[in-house]
């Protein structure tokens, strides 16, 4: 055939212009050409020039990218302007084939050139864009213009020749002149727009304010449409991944519409809006609210939805005919058949003849697919940003709320911190979560009744029993879902009770160890971890159900399906009708298996609205009387500044305005009656919420810059007045006034941040009462540095950094600390003491620069020497000297002579007010009450004074808790594990390796844990059950193959018969034409029932084998790391931080009992989906083998850098929301004093950066799962293209049958659903199987050997009987690394001998009483007990014969009973005793309860004293011969201390006692003394004779301590 332009029929003359040039249509057609060609000529060089000089510059920075008026029209516009194009082009040819003898070129050639020319206009305007040159789109103007001509032309000659609508070309035509009409359109809006021609002034433009700065690195709402559609512009990152990890920095800030401050506003707008003047108190909708301001995008999101929806029918659509017309090819038509019509010499073919050709639907089906994943992927991204966009502004709400607060709302319980927390951390999530899937909620009934109606078009009535059965199993789905959300409630209480118990036995493991008690504590923990397993196993349980489900209910409607049809209709189903359905139901079992999970959330998300919006109603501190009667304004319901926006983003210029904004109104409203007051209350009644009066009666006055104390016993009300002064307290009647500040005082003012500006200038001058400092009587830190913690938010000054904590004397407590004061404090950082915690509180007050200092009760936690020090260095120097007006409420009454005003109080009213000496005048009572108590209080002094003071004590703990604890090891450092396995191979390559490697070893040892029968049973058994569902589907091909090859035999050509029946292969015999119908279908029918029965048991079997394997796993791990972890030896959790043990058995236990099986699960069954997808593809045409390998390599490199920067991202999201969560809580802890200090603009602005942090890291990880999905779900559309592109090919050589084409479509359209799942199942796991590997590596600890060489048969009953302790050559060390921390020691204890040892702190003294238990490494000498080497004796044994007394008291939550003898020992009159001796009896009898008497958590319902006493009852209960007390009398006041020395003398005359002692006189009394210095005994004898050498060491520590 020549090849010629027009064509060369002969009869025809192609080329005669007798009729007039342009009714030629060859000619048109021709004119068609020149607008492309002329785009292409212009454009090219253009490009070409711009692309030379642009790689020779740096890339444009992307605050360039704008986009010109109509930027979505247009690409939307170019993408149909393509597609009609290749519509053109498909018909061109086709027709081209049809009934002419020579190839018209004419027909195709301009289509294709179309499609470049388009193709090129996208690319130049794009570029264009970017360099913001405008001028230049002149010459797309000019393109679209001309091209709208010509086809105009084209489209009139049509009409002459009468060629109509029945037409395709026709139709195509008209398209594109409208298609080119709009874009000039398009075209001539920029200009009027940007004026950028024909006009004098074009239009300036600059970009966006977020792409000024350069801190954006969030771009999707700035890049093109395609890069937006296809996550472009995320490759950078994602590929950068891979060489070094995603950090904070490299995600940078949010664009300014997706910050929680615009969305906060535009929330409380749409909420404040709805309170109406007719009904103020109606409480406004929080749904409502909601859809005022994120409801455009939902709608949006929902619209692509459908699209989506709608496009996913194609699949079955194509694949039906693509099976039906392919049969069909076989026979070719004759040609005299065509219907079609020839006008202007060619051949014009109507609409439904290009659908019937096989290759233009596969294209068609590719590009379905494509644009269905495209919109799926835009949908879900929408809602993802409007769902992270809600909670940010839900967030700010709780937060503002949180501020204004009313404080007895927190007291009287109204609203706990637990509360608060719930609201952040779930319901925020909740309502989040239903957002991200409430499109689901009206698209998914929408393609249910979609898919059922096609379903009925294909196969009639039987399709109806087959969505029936579908639809009925729904509800069935919906019991399992609420029953999986019940069933982890249960296993969460379980799990927190385990975890409570884990802590106790932590916390306290040193005393478990001593009193051989470890065993019975972790046999408590495993009974409550069995409770927990049980509820697992149900919870298991119906998570494999769930998964039963999902996979048998499509094998269940296909069986019902054809057994129904083959019983109605005498045929069975052609091929095209059953792929077709086989297609559908598979579709329609996702959008059913997900409404039972959205409707369960839509149901939380209404549980979670009800909470809110009780919260957002709930009281806030009221009209408080220091506004000094001006009206109240509500904190923000004031006039809304129009300029926020603008403040925000400069935070300068705004502050200076706000400053002279304040000025003037200082100097107004100073009255002139208070100048020497600071603060007076008048007729003060003040309560906590119930209308009794807390406060009544109050008249104050506190004095400007004097020291005022408040005093009174406990519970009259002294915090109270102080709080009360504050405006937490709701006032009943009175009023409290406020002196201004003189002028010339600065007050530093924090950063005025949005809060402020929402403000009106009334309510700042009413607020006028300036920051107060707090310190509140419960300690209260924030999460961050000690610096941090004392400057709160002010200008660091070091002078008076460094004068405040000498004050406090802090700066021993610092040195100890492993940052000194760059530590972390607080919840998450390091345990302080009540008195350190105390002190850091007081210093933030004393550092604050302002006017008024308000201290409660700031010495409780101290002792007498701090305390004095804090009183003469902190308040009477450093605030005195100031002049700062300083109210101090104490209880230590030696402090009253330093007053210059004194406020006593008693039952909630004042008693006396004035100085001391007017006390002392008019009340002579009250003076002799508190000078006999002053008296007792100096007693105490006396004695007090002691060497080593309970401070040094807390010093002591904090020391031993870093001792040799790295810094590095304080910080969560799990990164070591990962280190250490690397091979040291050069250092580059090991980083690159390790982020990309697949944990195999971790994968072994989970699956190892779990039980080999049963991993291998699940292998096995998820094998046979995809090669059962593969076999059902093949059947079911040759099934319906038979009967078409039946009716092909009878009525076509037999030639075309019999190639088909040779496709069949081997069932050729069965299915020769001419068999009877009915024994046909009776032999393939029970095979059919069989293979889905199997299939259906399959499901069963495998879904329950992953859930239990998992579940086994999880007992044995958790089986393993308790008992590893309770016999580790002590040094163990010296080095180990307790957060991060705990952490093993909190988050990391939790993942691997419930996240880890169904990841495995879910990834598993779509790789295998996936490989016999590709395996039956690949055997029905080899040729896809081919396009596999290209397909595999891209598929590769996808799942790696995205597993990579998916981990990153994920950890980024973790760490970023706990420091979240605890700002909240914190918040909430401290409301009181954020308030006094006039602090919450500071605290808003640090909850709003925490929020856009962890929303820019979410956002970031929901972007990323994005790009892969689009880029895998391309990967599954070119498999389809190909499957269906070698099916077409090896048909036109006759290879196969129709049938096994369907099956191989069915299957490729089944990979794209899976392949994404592959890749973020592994990802998941990989992240999932982090916990395993932590886990594990903490079963790696030794143990303690606790067999010793004994036999513990052998030790006699009662050993040791007489108690004598022989020490020889003793070394001891803590570790093999560590030096020695007794060297040589040698001593010799008669039995029945009282022996005190004493020493500088770290001289040995603990080290020798731990030696004892042989809890420390024992290297040389030896102990010898009653002629028995303690190394040899099996540990259980020793420690159960000795007791000893710890200096810190540790209690364990259960009964008195419980705690004085676990074991269930001993008689209740035993008990009995022990407490008595201990002095604890009576108070043990008036507890309810009396030996039964809870016990909380830690003992905290003890005092600490109590606690100690309790303590010493325990070893008491044990009658040992030999007892160790280490420093047990350090929390015990003197007259109890007292009267225990006694006791222990005579209770213990027989035994061996040894008391290692820091206050010395103690043990004067003792038989023997040992003074240790530095691991070695320097001085050795009885206290008399040692008190004798003057210069000794005992003897100077006697004179320190008198």
């Amino acid at each position: 055939m020549a090849l010629s332009f027009c064509g060369s029929d002969n009869g025809s003359n192609s080329y005669s212009v007798n009729e007039g040039v342009l009714n030629n249509g060859c000619f048109v057609d021709a004119l068609n050409l020149v607008p492309h060609v002329f785009l292409l000529f212009i454009t090219f060089p253009i490009l070409f020039i711009g692309w030379g000089s642009q790689s020779s510059k740096v890339q444009i920075h992307h605050n360039t990218w704008l986009h010109f008026p109509g930027h979505n029209m247009r690409w939307i516009l170019t993408f149909s302007l393509l597609f009609v194009h290749v519509c053109e082009f498909a018909e061109g040819i086709v027709s081209n084939n049809r009934g002419m003898q020579t190839n018209h070129l004419h027909l195709f050639i301009p289509a294709f050139m179309g499609f470049i020319a388009a193709t090129t206009s996208v690319v130049y305007y794009h570029n264009i864009e970017t360099s913001n040159f405008p001028k230049l789109l002149l010459v797309l103007f000019i393109y679209w213009v001309l091209a709208f001509i010509t086809k105009s032309i084209k489209l009139w000659k049509f009409a002459e020749y009468s060629v109509g609508p029945q037409h395709l070309r026709f139709c195509i035509t008209a398209l594109l002149v409208l298609l080119y009409g709009l874009l000039m359109a398009v075209e001539i809006n920029v200009i009027r727009v940007r004026k950028y021609v024909f006009f004098a002034n074009p239009q300036k433009v600059k970009p966006p304010e977020d792409l000024q700065d350069l801190g954006v690195r969030f771009l999707q709402p700035f890049v093109n449409l395609l890069s937006k559609a296809t996550y472009w512009w995320m490759n950078p990152l994602i590929i950068g991944a891979h060489k070094r990890p995603i950090e904070l920095k490299k995600i940078g800030k949010l664009p300014i519409a997706m910050r929680a401050l615009t969305n906060y506003l535009r929330l409380k707008d749409a909420y404040e809006d709805q309170r109406t003047a007719e009904d103020p108190n109606r409480p406004p909708s929080i749904w409502r609210s909601m859809y005022r301001a994120f409801g455009r995008p939902i709608l949006l999101s929902s619209t692509l939805r459908y699209l989506a929806d709608l496009l996913s029918f194609a699949g079955p659509l194509c694949i039906s005919g693509i099976v039906k017309y392919l049969n069909k090819t076989g026979s070719a038509t004759p040609l005299n058949k065509i219907k079609g019509d020839t006008y202007l010499g060619v051949y014009f073919m109507s609409t439904t003849e290009l659908l019937q050709n096989t290759s233009v639907l596969a294209v068609l089906l590719f590009l379905a697919l494509v644009l269905q994943r495209t919109f799926l992927q835009a949908s879900y991204y929408v809602t993802i940003e409007t769902g992270i966009n809600l909670r940010g502004a839900l967030l700010a709400m709780i937060y503002n709320k949180i501020l204004r607060l009313s404080t007895s709302n927190m007291s009287m319980g109204e609203m706990t911190l637990g509360q608060i927390n719930n609201l952040v951390a779930i319901e925020t999530n909740q309502l989040m979560w239903f957002l991200f899937l409430c499109p689901n909620l009206w698209s998914m009934p929408v393609q249910i009744v979609m898919g059922v109606i096609m379903l009925y078009y294909f196969m009639g009535c039987s399709a109806l029993v087959g969505a029936s059965v579908i639809v009925l199993l729904a509800p069935v789905q919906y019991r399992i879902a609420t029953k999986l959300a019940d069933t982890q409630k249960s296993t969460l209480e379980h799990s927190t009770d385990r975890l409570k118990k884990t802590t106790e036995i932590l916390k306290g493991i040193k005393l478990l160890k001593l009193y051989a008690w470890e065993n019975i504590f972790c046999d408590s923990v495993e009974d409550t971890r069995g409770k927990e397993l049980t509820s697992l196993k149900t919870f298991a349980f119906y998570t494999s159900m769930s998964i039963f489900m999902n996979a048998a209910i499509p094998i269940a409607a296909v069986l019902a399906t054809f057994v129904v049809y083959h019983f109605i209709n005498e045929t069975g189903p052609t091929p095209s009708e059953a792929f077709a359905a086989l297609a559908l139901f598979h579709i329609l079992v996702t959008p059913l298996f997900l409404l039972s999970t959205v409707v369960r959330f839509a149901v939380k998300a209404m549980v979670s609205v009800q909470k809110l919006s009780e919260f957002l109603q709930s009281d806030e501190i009221g009209d408080d009387s220091w506004r000094n009667g001006d009206t109240s304004v509500s904190m923000e319901a004031g006039k809304k500044h129009l300029g926020v926006t603008k403040a925000i983003n400069r935070k300068q210029p705004m502050r200076y305005q706000m400053d002279n904004y304040e000025q003037p109104t200082r100097r107004q409203m100073r009255p002139t009656e208070t100048e020497d007051v600071a603060v007076k209350v008048s007729n003060g009644f003040f309560t906590w919420g119930s209308n009794l009066s807390t406060l009544s009666d109050i008249n104050i006055c506190i004095p400007t810059g004097q020291l005022t104390m408040i005093v009174g016993q406990v519970g009259c009300g002294k915090s109270s007045l102080l709080l009360a002064m504050l405006g937490e307290m709701q006032t009943l009647g009175g009023s409290v006034y406020w002196s201004k500040l003189p002028d010339n005082e600065t007050v530093h003012e924090g950063n005025i941040s949005w809060s402020e500006t929402e403000e009106s200038g009334e309510d700042i001058r009413s607020k006028n009462r300036y920051s107060v400092a707090y310190a509140t009587q419960k300690s209260w830190l924030l999460n961050a540095t000690v610096e941090e913690n004392i400057t709160f938010g002010s200008p660091f000054n070091k002078q008076r950094y460094k004068t405040v904590i000498d004050a406090c004397s802090l700066q021993p407590d610092i040195d100890l600390l492993p940052f000194g004061d760059q530590t972390e404090i607080g919840e998450r950082g390091i345990n302080l003491s009540g008195g350190q915690r105390q002190r850091i509180c007081v210093a933030r007050a004393l550092y604050q620069n302002t006017n008024i200092v308000f201290l409660d009760d700031p010495f409780s936690a101290l002792d007498i020497h701090l305390s004095d020090h804090l009183m003469q260095e902190g308040i009477l120097k450093f605030l005195q000297d100031d002049k700062r007006t300083v109210v101090l409420v104490t209880h230590k009454l030696q402090y009253l002579i330093h007053a210059d005003w004194i406020i006593a109080m008693k039952d909630g009213s004042v008693l006396r007010e004035g100085t001391l000496k007017d006390i002392q005048t008019h009340d002579i009572e009250l003076y002799d009450h508190w000078k006999t108590l002053m008296n007792r209080q100096d007693h105490g002094l006396e004695k007090d004074v002691q060497q080593d003071s309970q401070t040094t004590l807390e010093r002591k703990t904090l020391r031993r808790a870093f001792y040799s604890r790295e810094a590095k090891n304080q910080i969560d450092d799990e990164d070591e594990e990962e280190e250490e396995e690397e091979e040291d191979d050069d250092n580059m390559s090991t980083t690159t390796n390790r982020r990309s490697k697949i944990p195999w070893r971790v994968c072994w040892c989970y699956m190892s844990s779990g039980g080999f029968f049963m991993a291998f049973l699940m292998v096995s058994s998820k094998l046979l059950k995809h090669s059962v569902i593969v076999a059902i589907d093949y059947w079911l091909a040759i099934w319906t193959s038979s009967k078409t090859s039946q009716s092909a035999g009878a009525g076509q050509d037999v030639s075309n018969g019999s190639s088909l029946a040779d496709g069949i292969g081997g069932n050729s015999t069965f299915a020769t034409p001419g068999t009877p119908q009915a024994e046909d279908d009776s032999y393939y029918l029970p095979v059919f029932i069989t293979l889905c029965a199997a299939g259906i048991t399959l499901c069963l079997i495998t879904s329950l084998t992953v859930e239990f394997l998992g579940l086994s796993a999880a007992t044995n791990l958790h089986h393993n790391l308790l008992n590893k972890i309770i016999h580790a030896p002590i040094r163990f959790f010296d080095i180990t931080p307790l957060g991060q043990i705990l952490n093993r058995f909190s988050a990391d236990t939790n993942i691997i009992d419930q996240h880890i099986p169904p990841t495995l699960e879910s990834l598993t069954r779509s790789t295998l989906l996936c490989l016999s997808a590709i395996g039956v593809i690949s055997s029905i045409t080899p040729a896809f083998l081919i396009a596999l390998v290209p397909l595999a390599v891209a598929f590769y490199f996808i799942q790696k850098y995205f597993r990579v920067a998916s981990k990153d991202l994920q950890d980024l999201d973790d760490s970023t929301q706990l420091p979240l969560l605890c700002h909240f809580s914190e918040t909430a802890e401290g409301l009181t004093t954020i308030r006094a200090f006039r602090h919450e603009a500071r605290f808003k602005q640090r909850m709003l950066e925490l929020t856009d942090t962890n929303n820019t890291a979410y956002l970031f990880l929901s972007a990323a799962n994005r790009w892969l999905e689009v880029r895998t779900d391309y990967l599954g559309a070119v498999i389809v293209l190909t499957a269906a592109g070698a099916a077409i090919w090896s048909l036109r050589y006759g290879l196969h049958s129709g049938g096994l084409v369907g099956l191989g479509l069915t299957y490729a359209l089944t990979v794209t659903n899976y392949l994404n799942w592959v890749v973020r199942n592994l990802a998941d796991l990989e992240v999932q199987m982090a916990a395993v590997k932590k886990v594990n590596s903490f079963l790696g600890t030794e143990s303690e050997n606790y067999e010793g060489s004994m036999d513990a048969s052998q030790v006699p009953e009662n050993w040791p009987q007489n108690g004598e302790i022989k020490i020889q050559e003793l070394c001891v060390r803590y570790d093999p690394m560590l030096k020695p921390v007794l060297k040589h020691v040698n001593m010799f204890i008669e039995p029945g001998q009282k022996v005190g040892i004493c020493g500088r702190t770290g001289s040995g003294k603990s080290s020798l009483s731990l030696a004892f238990f042989n809890m420390v490494d024992i290297f040389e000498g030896k102990i010898v007990i009653d002629g028995i080497d303690i190394c040899k004796l099996p540990l259980q044994t020793l420690r159960s014969r000795l007791s000893i007394i710890l200096q810190d008291p540790v209690l364990f939550s259960g009964s008195i009973r419980f705690n004085l003898d676990p074991e269930r020992t001993c008689t209740d009159d035993r008990l009995w005793e022990a407490l008595e001796i201990a002095q604890l009896k009576n108070m043990v009898k008036a507890l309810p309860g009396g030996l039964d008497a809870v016990v909380t958590e830690g003992g905290e319902n003890f005092s600490v004293g109590q606690r100690q006493l309790f303590c010493l009852a325990r070893a008491f209960v044990r009658k040992s011969s030999i007892l160790i007390m280490d420093e047990a009398t350090a929390s015990i006041d003197m007259a109890t201390e007292n009267i225990l020395q006694k006791v222990v003398m005579t209770a213990f005359a027989d035994r061996t006692v040894v008391t290692i002692a820091h206050r010395v006189h103690t043990i004067l009394t003792a038989d023997l003394v040992i003074v240790m210095k530095r691991g070695n005994i320097l001085e050795y004898d009885k206290p008399e004779t040692l008190l004798e050498q003057e210069d000794g060491m005992f003897a100077s520590f006697v004179r320190a301590d008198m």
